[in-house]
């Protein structure tokens, strides 16, 4: 009786624990949410309503700043909200396979086992050692690009990393609206700077007195200032692993394929990387609508084109950034074989 007593209290320590991880995780959100509310409040009444007396000039700045303002929560509100989505019900275990798995104690069968699994998925990353890429924890077979998400305890598709100023994973479900939060994040900050910075100075050499809106427009430059430098470096970062196709985790650790590990091995050039993330309507690119390419449990790679077409094997080395496009809009190999494998997926994937 006593044992069943202290497992109990035990039990509910632990959950008491996991709600108390779970209300502080949004504790980065909240902080977010309150400064964004008070850069409402001091633009809008304080500077808009209070400091300008020039009607046009006090509609013009409202009317960009909304605009400004809409983009900014809508992305954030998406980053925040869009679910990570998981793998699919083809890469998880079936009950026999996992039963096999589980009673096999030698670790050579048992990669084994998950190779035949996977001859039947369009997985071709691989682990540090060749073998198969499989959770432990999820029961699954991990899809080229997808991750375990340790703060989620779910594996990711195309997992980018876990952002606690959302309190989400950022993967492959969200990672355009997590791109464009930090596009307006930075427009909105800037355009803040921007038009403050005239009335900072008039406050700031007296010209202008009014004590309650010195304190708000002077603090909102210093706010808008400070933010808009520390998201110039991460959004350029992330910038820069757009145009390489490439995840936070893969460039930290480049993926490995069957011939070993290829930092560049899902670059298909500049602009079909783009695409990949952001769609090929471009009227959708600036907006936070689901747009990217596929559905995330399976990508075309370079390094795959080339084994599977002899006349590309023998083609010369693609340089080290991965880019051979041609001048004038000409189409090039590069592409036709991309396009190619990525509906050889497909079918493989759907059949």
């Amino acid at each position: 009786m006593a044992d069943a007593a202290g497992l109990r209290r035990k039990m509910a320590l632990s959950r008491g624990l996991r709600c108390c991880q779970r209300a502080f995780a949004w504790l980065p959100v909240l902080i977010i949410a309150l400064v964004v509310l008070w850069s409402y409040y001091a633009y809008v009444c304080e500077l808009c309503l209070v400091t300008l007396s020039n009607p046009v000039e006090k509609v013009a700045y409202l009317t960009i700043f909304h605009i400004l303002f809409v983009l900014f929560v809508w992305t954030y509100w998406k980053s925040i909200f869009t679910l990570p989505v998981q793998p699919g019900k083809k890469y998880h275990m079936s009950y026999a396979d996992k039963e096999r798995y589980e009673n096999e104690e030698r670790p050579e069968v048992q990669r084994q086992i998950l190779a035949e699994i996977a001859r039947k998925l369009p997985v071709y990353t691989r682990t540090g050692n060749g073998g198969v890429r499989f959770c432990d924890r999820c029961q699954l077979i991990k899809p080229d690009r997808c991750h375990h998400c340790s703060v989620c305890a779910i594996c990711v598709l195309k997992m980018d990393h876990h952002c606690p100023w959302v309190n989400n994973c950022i993967g492959f479900s969200n990672y355009k609206f997590f791109l464009l939060f930090l596009a307006y994040s930075l427009l909105y900050c800037l355009y803040i700077a921007a038009t403050v910075f005239k009335y900072f100075i008039k406050y700031w050499t007296g010209e202008l007195t009014n004590g309650r809106s010195k304190f708000h427009v002077l603090f909102l430059l210093f706010v808008a200032v400070m933010f808009f430098v520390s998201l110039m470096f991460l959004f350029g970062y992330h910038c820069w692993l757009v145009s390489r196709n490439r995840s936070t985790l893969e460039a930290f650790s480049a993926p490995v394929f069957q011939n070993g590990p290829d930092k560049n091995g899902f670059n298909l050039g500049f602009v079909k990387n783009l695409q990949q993330v952001f769609g090929e309507e471009k009227k959708l690119w600036l907006l936070p609508i689901a747009s990217s390419q596929g559905d995330g449990h399976f990508f075309p790679m370079r390094a795959l084109c080339e084994a599977q077409n002899p006349l590309l094997a023998n083609e010369e080395q693609w340089e080290d950034d991965g880019i051979d496009e041609e001048p004038h809009g000409k189409v090039t190999l590069k592409e036709i074989r991309c396009v190619l494998t990525y509906s050889a997926y497909w079918r493989n994937y759907k059949s």
